[in-house]
């Protein structure tokens, strides 16, 4: 990580790696105001059948962000993405947090959450405000999360089974 302080902190992996639960303990360790969401699977009987989205307001709001049995054009896989009910959870979190001084916390700006063209604009607009943020991003190339990835304030982090510990910490010191 560089010397410079960046107020803004992409980790990045391939899936499976520990994003989710790096951002979540890194947003436990800091105690400090944090908006934003993250994303858990949902399983029946051991198999995955889709994903569900969590706001980090207290109390936090949940629902489906996609699920086989979702009936949507909008498709990941074998997935349909439940893109109004994500919108009416995620977006008054994020607008919330452009007018107040929290760390916003987004897990994650994936394939499925990336259909959202307002969440697309939401997006732009917390990374042109000062508003310090701690977000997971696509692994693999994406238009707009290479333009995320490549802006100035934003330091990007590779996250691995070897180095997901002690990112913790690091990342921790980084935004406090």
């Amino acid at each position: 990580m560089s010397a410079q302080l960046k107020s803004k902190i992409l980790v990045t992996g391939p899936p499976g790696c520990g994003k989710t639960t790096l951002i979540q303990k890194v947003v436990d360790s800091l105690k400090m105001p944090t908006l934003g969401f993250f994303t858990s699977e949902i399983k029946q009987m051991g198999q995955r059948v889709g994903f569900a989205v969590e706001t980090f307001s207290k109390p936090p709001k949940t629902g489906t962000l996609a699920h086989v049995n979702v009936k949507s054009a909008q498709r990941v896989g074998k997935y349909g993405v439940n893109v109004d009910e994500f919108e009416q959870i995620v977006l008054p979190e994020l607008q919330s947090a452009l007018s107040t001084n929290v760390l916003v916390a987004i897990d994650e700006i994936g394939k499925m959450e990336l259909i959202s063209s307002r969440f697309r604009e939401m997006l732009v607009q917390l990374f042109e405000s000062d508003s310090r943020i701690l977000a997971s991003i696509l692994y693999i190339p994406h238009p707009f999360c290479d333009r995320l990835k490549s802006r100035p304030d934003v330091e990007l982090v590779a996250v691995n089974k070897d180095n997901r510990v002690s990112l913790v910490t690091d990342l921790g010191r980084l935004l406090s």
